[in-house]
């Protein structure tokens, strides 16, 4: 297409400048994990082209250590293309290529842009297409974020929710259903219903991560691995397996990992999942917290910062807000990421790569960052107040347990009448049930109503 004028200080070359007048959307650029996995693959693409002799050895090693360098962060400055771009990432898989070229002209005693020595396409890209290499990179980037990140983060709080659960275990308090008094519950029992949802979403994670394993990598352009040597991608794989996972493998389908973004929207919907576990834990530690006086305040959140500028003493669930945000963002950058793999796969290639590989990399650090900080902020601090055992006493549900004894409709009445006179089912029971004080005793006891099994009973929310 001609020459194009490119700063002087710039690594990268022609294609790159192009990319950059083109696309002139957005501050938004490349994450991190993603240029760390495009040298990644590049650095092994080089070290396999020399093993299968197709670079000579001091090229291919100034490539592999150019890329190396790109892997590690040195030039992320250099990676200036727009999230907004080329559908397939090629913009991308060119800044990268131009980068690695140039740096390796450096390394070589050359000057940059002598593609004669070091060419981007020729050899940086050797036995690669952005159609195969921008769809592993994102896989990877996705699968080192899971590791680092979100299951760390998940894991953190599933244990302050372990702890939590033990030391709320002794505390019975009034359950509630359609945010209604229900039968009683133990403040532990609650906790680990918490750590149960993040235990299964972590596990549903690693699923995501063995099926983000999966890449296209030696597909080339189409899926058929034209221009590449058939045990390329294999080596590469092998040779990034210590870094990314043992899981990593070359897909047995070229043709649906190229043209789909199933693996990404399968990890981004667990993310999702991840994320809506988080939220019913954020979402109840606030609702039991609400008051502290005129609320049900039977939680005691740690107090981080004052709530109000206005308003002396107040004090607001801002890290349980902070992660309800976090989940709000993880929602919509999903929902992006469905649209993309919906009308973005056609035919051969999906065309939304960049943009998924942004918004899936970013759901999975924010959610990651959230889970932790929750973990630390909130959960690990809080502390049970007095307010849930002594409203259980109140409570009208726990008429449920006279049901064996007296009967569906007969212990209604008496619930109906407690609530109608201000009384507790207690001191009703004892004038209309014609059981014993010792019987009434007996089947109120809290301890018997959270226990499977001890009782027989009714169904129903």
């Amino acid at each position: 297409m001609g020459e194009l004028e490119v700063p002087a200080a710039a690594y990268y070359g022609a294609s790159t400048q192009r990319a950059v007048l083109n696309f002139p959307i957005s501050e938004l650029r490349l994450p991190r994990r993603m240029i760390a996995a495009l040298g990644a693959i590049k650095r092994e693409s080089a070290r396999v082209n020399e093993e299968l002799g197709l670079l000579p050895a001091e090229l291919a090693q100034a490539i592999a250590a150019a890329a190396d360098e790109v892997s590690q962060g040195r030039f992320d400055d250099q990676f200036v293309v727009d999230i907004f771009q080329t559908g397939s990432g090629t913009s991308s898989n060119m800044n990268a290529n131009e980068v690695i070229a140039n740096r390796a002209l450096e390394l070589l005693g050359g000057v940059r842009g002598d593609r004669a020595r070091v060419h981007p396409n020729d050899h940086v890209n050797k036995g690669q297409s952005s159609n195969d290499v921008i769809p592993s990179a994102i896989q990877l980037a996705a699968v080192d974020a899971l590791r680092a990140v979100l299951e760390p983060g998940l894991g953190e709080l599933e244990a302050a929710l372990a702890r939590q659960r033990d030391r709320g275990w002794p505390v019975i308090k009034t359950g509630r259903t359609h945010l209604q008094d229900a039968t009683p519950i133990r403040l532990g029992q609650e906790f680990e219903g918490y750590r149960g949802q993040v235990e299964r979403a972590l596990e549903v994670l690693a699923q995501a991560r063995r099926r983000l394993g999966e890449v296209p990598l030696g597909g080339t352009a189409v899926g058929t691995g034209i221009g590449t040597h058939p045990e390329f991608a294999g080596r590469v794989l092998e040779r990034l397996r210590p870094v990314y996972g043992e899981e990593l493998r070359e897909t047995s389908n070229h043709f649906q990992a190229q043209s789909s973004l199933d693996a990404v929207a399968l990890a981004s919907g667990a993310v999702r999942s991840a994320a809506l576990a988080v939220h019913k834990v954020a979402s109840d530690l606030r609702l039991l917290s609400f008051g502290p006086r005129a609320g049900v305040a039977e939680l005691r959140l740690p107090e981080v910062q004052p709530g109000s500028s206005i308003m002396p003493g107040k004090v607001n669930p801002v890290i349980c807000e902070s992660a309800l945000m976090v989940v709000a963002q993880v929602v919509g950058d999903d929902a992006t990421i469905a649209f993309c793999a919906a009308t973005g796969s056609l035919l051969e290639l999906n065309v939304m790569l960049p943009v998924a590989a942004h918004n899936l990399v970013e759901e999975i650090e924010l959610l990651g960052g959230a889970a932790a900080n929750l973990a630390r902020q909130a959960v690990e601090g809080l502390v049970a107040t007095e307010r849930g055992p002594q409203l259980l006493e109140q409570g009208l549900a726990i008429c449920t347990a006279l049901v064996p004894a007296i009967g569906y409709d007969a212990a209604a009445a008496i619930a109906h009448e407690a609530y109608q006179s201000g009384r507790t089912v207690r001191e009703v029971a004892a004038e209309r049930s014609g059981l014993t004080a010792g019987e009434i005793d007996r089947l109120l006891q809290p301890e018997r109503m959270v226990v499977p099994g001890l009782e027989s009973g009714a169904g129903g929310g």
